[in-house]
């Protein structure tokens, strides 16, 4: 059963030891304001998926941090999330690991939820075709009678 936070209240999510964000909900009016970021649009055809990831992450963190705590600056200074720090706080890889975790990933569970095919194999068969045929039965005569 799909459950509904009917508040769609900001919530605090620990991305390390010390350190959490206040994020809005994950709405679809962010997923879609997300996916037509400039940012995520200057990305390149050709490029990684990786690297479609990373814009993608940073432009929905940028539009997600409301409040940050036990992040500061060189000098060790609390610092308020601007584009530049969310932008270098993602670039982290545990705390992006853990954003994509706690907080990307929760919104698409349910998309995959919605799949109704299996997954791909993996392993040494994936994608290997049956090459095995079924031994043929002699072929039946007509009765003489």
């Amino acid at each position: 059963m799909l459950t509904l936070d009917l508040t769609n209240a900001p919530r605090w999510h620990d991305l390390a030891p010390g350190v959490r964000v206040q994020l809005r909900p994950l709405t679809t009016a962010l997923m879609v304001a997300t996916r037509s970021d400039p940012a995520v649009e200057a990305v390149p055809a050709d490029a990684l998926d990786e690297e479609r990831a990373v814009a993608f992450a940073k432009a929905l963190a940028r539009r997600a941090v409301l409040a940050w705590e036990g992040i500061g600056d060189a000098d060790g200074k609390p610092i308020d999330p601007r584009p530049e720090a969310i932008d270098a706080l993602l670039d982290v890889w545990p705390i992006f690991e853990a954003f994509q975790l706690t907080y990307v990933s929760k919104g698409l569970l349910l998309e995959q939820e919605k799949n109704a095919s299996a997954p791909s194999p993996n392993g040494p068969s994936a994608g290997a075709s049956d090459t095995a045929k079924p031994a043929r039965k002699p072929a039946r005569t007509a009765r003489r009678g």
